[in-house]
């Protein structure tokens, strides 16, 4: 039986602390994705190699079984409804958190409390519908891609949801964190049909990343 497996990861932070994870379970990555042009990557093991995807592609490859397992972040699989994902471990890495930001001297407890409209600009649109519905607010969901902090400035929308880690750019955008929605790190998800039929193979992988997050 085909015991090999591919492993999803999107580059940058979840990528290099999910590094020490993988060298728990005794697999090193061969190259580098910032400096490497390749999408699949080499392991020490080689029946383990790891596919580069963007992050919020990581539950789709997992899901479709191009990927047995990846790492992806609470708020991608909030947005992606986590159909047909295994997900076993909470890996506490690449932490941050969701928050609501507004433009320095917006006055949003008053806005919120006289239940005006608010426009929001944010990419986590579910997230968001689900916390100002909570809340009785009306708003007008702005779907955007790129820079979040750049919609109250232009006159878009009054406020933002977005992922926030220091706070630095809302600061340098004159932006203010008014509310935190939820806490945010990465998970592991597993194709649950791979769990069935690489379960030797992939079992102990998640047992030491479960070790390994215990730890951190």
């Amino acid at each position: 039986m085909n015991q090999s497996l591919t492993l999803a990861l999107s580059k940058g932070r979840i990528f290099d602390e999910t590094l020490p994870l993988l060298e728990a379970a005794g697999i090193t990555v061969a190259d580098d994705p910032e400096k490497s042009r390749k999408l699949i990557l080499p392991t020490s093991d080689t029946a383990i190699r790891v596919v580069i995807v963007r992050a919020s592609d990581v539950p789709t490859y997992v899901q479709y079984g191009a990927a047995d397992f990846g790492v992806a972040g609470k708020d991608v699989l909030l947005e992606h409804g986590g159909d047909g994902l295994y997900q076993p471990v909470d890996l506490n890495i690449a932490k941050c958190r969701m928050s609501v930001a507004v433009p320095a001297g917006f006055d949003y407890v008053s806005a919120v409390r006289q239940g005006a409209r608010l426009r929001v600009a944010t990419k986590y649109v579910n997230v968001a519908r689900e916390h100002f519905a909570a809340k009785g607010v009306h708003v007008d969901l702005i779907k955007l891609y790129g820079s979040m902090e750049l919609g109250p400035l232009v006159g878009l929308s009054d406020a933002i949801v977005d992922l926030v880690s220091t706070g630095s750019t809302l600061r340098a955008n004159h932006l203010v964190e008014v509310e935190q929605i939820m806490d945010i790190s990465s998970r592991l998800v597993v194709n649950r049909a791979a769990l069935k039929t690489k379960r030797e193979k992939l079992q102990p992988i998640i047992e030491a990343f479960e070790r390994a997050a215990r730890s951190e």
